[in-house]
């Protein structure tokens, strides 16, 4: 999930019912199969596996002030950093309670992302890939475009492991870059403005964007970069977009953003070779846009032949951050909806019809908090700008690409580091599996 931003720092007011958890952060593991929720006295792990039921599947008080928080998968492996150290990246076994290692780096930490292959650390202005088998520093990407919201994805697929981030900070350019061969994959001119939102489907054959502007959602395939679907969500007003996810299967992609309405699109190709679906309404009246566009303008015909969404949700309040996925649980398509007030919302959607997404639980995991929770990683790792500059670790030779004379990651491991070759822990999967 990226986290919220504007606000000063994790937390918000205490509820009316007395002091309430502060929220400093809220993410989906890669298969929506759990919530890592960052909290001003720790961090907490739910299971998503039921929708009556929202288990807290571990809960940790020893690190205070989390604002990032990610699990792997549903493996024991838990990323943690605190606004006390945001230099500081402390790696768990949150079963066993150990600290498989830390690593500090130069500056502080945006955002960490992760998948069976490698571990991502995005800085403001670098980025750094390590190998999570045994936490090797593998690349360090120096000088990257300033990324103050460390704006970043990771696909989850072990074959094509691809990262993206802004190549601009002017206009919306998209860097994709292979994490297994450490080289750069392509480079797309995604949009006008700068980037606000990344994600790749489950396969990573494809990505999805948006950027500062938050009207048009645009799809591109991978490795190519070619512009596949382009998603309008809005004309009235510009919104900032705060997350972007494919379902499983990846026909499906959602957009949440600091207003009241969750958009779903359907990636599908409208035209007369459509089959059954160039029969829908929303076909229906895509040719028929299609068909005038002649007859207007580019940049009017551009716009009008560009998709609506295909089912929506309307949250109860609007002006605060979420962030949402899609997920198959009880072999049926769900959208869900963290929101930064400590809520999460399930919802039926319908794969056929679309429309108006029905609302099936609603579940707290806290007393009532502040609209102000989920702040951005830049807001709250911006407390700690004077904080200590890290040391570079003596005799330390992987330089993991990293230039001569560079400061290195300093980094600790636990006594007794648990085995990540495990698979109990980190089961194989297949590409098959991934897809």
């Amino acid at each position: 999930m990226e986290t919220g931003e504007g606000a000063s720092g994790p937390g918000g007011p205490d509820g009316p019912d007395g002091p309430g958890i502060r929220f400093g952060s809220a993410s989906f593991n890669q298969d929506s199969t759990s919530l890592a929720l960052g909290t001003k006295t720790g961090y907490k792990l739910f299971s998503l596996t039921m929708v009556e039921k929202l288990d807290c599947i571990h809960e940790s008080a020893e690190t205070p002030d989390v604002y990032i928080v990610e699990r792997l998968f549903s493996s024991s492996l838990v990323v943690v950093v605190s606004n006390r150290t945001p230099q500081r990246m402390n790696i768990y076994h949150f079963k066993k309670g150990t600290e498989i290692c830390n690593y500090s780096y130069p500056n502080n930490i945006l955002a960490v992302k992760l998948n069976r292959q490698r571990l991502v650390v995005c800085l403001e202005e670098s980025i750094y890939i390590h190998n999570i088998k045994d936490m090797k520093l593998l690349k360090t990407l120096l000088h990257t475009p300033s990324n103050p919201s460390g704006l970043c994805a990771l696909s989850i697929n072990h074959s094509n492991s691809y990262l993206s981030y802004p190549g601009s900070t002017t206009i919306g350019e998209i860097i994709v870059y292979d994490v297994n061969s450490l080289n750069t994959l392509t480079i797309i001119a995604a949009h006008d403005s700068p980037l606000a939102a990344l994600t790749f489907n489950a396969s990573a054959t494809k990505l999805a964007s948006a950027s500062e502007r938050g009207t048009v959602i645009r799809v591109f395939s991978i490795p190519e970069g070619l512009r596949l679907f382009e998603f309008r969500r809005g004309m009235k007003r510009y919104v900032n977009i705060s997350c972007l996810s494919f379902s499983p299967e990846g026909q499906f992609l959602c957009a949440s953003s600091n207003t009241e309405t969750v958009h779903i699109f359907k990636l599908e190709q409208l035209g007369p070779n459509g089959g059954d679906e160039a029969a829908t309404w929303t076909a229906y009246v895509g040719k028929m846009f299609s068909a005038a566009s002649s007859y207007f303008p580019s940049q009017v015909s551009g716009m009008m032949s560009q998709d609506r969404a295909f089912a929506t949700v309307h949250l109860l309040t609007s002006g605060q951050r979420n962030v949402c996925t899609l997920a198959m649980i009880q072999k049926l398509p769900r959208l869900m909806v963290a929101t930064a007030d400590g809520q999460l919302f399930i919802y039926n959607m319908d794969p056929m019809d679309g429309g108006e997404c029905t609302l099936v639980h609603k579940h707290r995991w806290g007393n009532r908090v502040g609209v102000d929770a989920f702040p951005s990683y830049a807001a709250t790792a911006a407390l700690h700008a004077s904080g200590p500059v890290t040391a570079t670790l003596t005799g330390y030779t992987e330089d993991g690409g990293a230039k001569k004379g560079e400061v290195i990651p300093e980094h600790e491991f636990a006594a007794g580091p648990v085995c990540l070759d495990d698979e109990n822990e980190f089961p194989p999967v297949s590409i098959q599996n991934c897809c």
